[in-house]
């Protein structure tokens, strides 16, 4: 399909729960999650964090994500590829628009910005072109450093409206779909049903967005020294790696 076709069926999946997402880094994983039969394979900033070991994605760079997206897509997966646009790559619409170009050109089928009514000129920019662009409002990472830590959105009526505001103001600029992060469940939850566009959520309870994102290492326990409390690890990769390794390392020594 084309990215147009896959941001099409993206669209229209406006149902409680309809979307599975997950974060990728690179082509094995990419393989992997696609033979899953996973909706979204993101390339996110997080990987400043879960792979190239910064205390928070301010420190990502648009030749990290270049880098990983890359590799994701030479798997080239069914699922509809999303890049985020990293920080300080976007600070002007034609600066917004050169960016999601050359993510485009690496492979993206869209890309992710944070913030909402003051980014609605550049999705409007960006959508012009032609790049699919989704939204990312609630808690967001890039502004961790400025708001001092990570805070629950969606906590008062103002919160809940001035989020409700930033989506109506992306989705009339051309935005296919809106990322909540960190918003509580009620906020989540009427957010969702006030908007026409699916909301994907991570940190927003269960069942409130039509659909929801993980950081892929929170899900596979491949990085046990920060797990968000909202995650839920389906399996534990971190102790049958170590587990590996030291069978591997006991074999080795045992044969000198």
């Amino acid at each position: 399909m084309t990215p147009q076709e896959k941001v099409a069926v993206i669209s229209g999946k406006k149902d409680p729960g309809s979307i599975a997402a997950l974060t990728c880094y690179d082509y094995p994983m990419a393989k992997l999650l696609d033979e899953a039969g996973v909706d979204i394979l993101l390339v996110g900033d997080s990987l400043g964090m879960v792979v190239l070991g910064f205390p928070d994605t301010t420190h990502v760079t648009l030749a990290h994500i270049l880098h990983h997206l890359e590799a994701v897509a030479r798997a080239k997966p069914n699922a509809l590829v999303i890049a985020d646009l990293p920080i300080n790559t976007y600070h002007t619409p034609a600066q917004a628009l050169e960016t999601a170009k050359t993510l485009a050109a690496a492979g993206a089928d869209a890309v992710k910005l944070e913030g909402g009514v003051r980014q609605a000129e550049k999705v409007r920019v960006i959508t012009a072109a032609g790049i699919p662009v989704c939204g990312h409002l609630g808690m967001l990472p890039q502004r961790v450093i400025e708001e001092g830590g990570y805070h629950k959105k969606g906590k008062t009526p103002q919160q809940t409206r001035d989020i409700l505001d930033g989506a109506k103001a992306l989705i009339e600029a051309g935005a296919f779909a809106i990322v909540l992060e960190s918003v509580t469940p009620a906020a989540a939850a009427e957010i969702t049903a006030a908007i026409s566009v699916p909301t994907i959520g991570i940190g927003c309870g269960e069942a409130t967005c039509d659909g929801e994102i993980a950081v892929v290492t929170d899900l596979l326990g491949s990085y046990p020294w920060f797990v968000p409390p909202f995650a839920k690890p389906e399996t534990d990769l971190a102790s049958a790696t170590t587990q590996a390794a030291k069978k591997y390392i006991a074999r080795v020594r045992s044969s000198i």
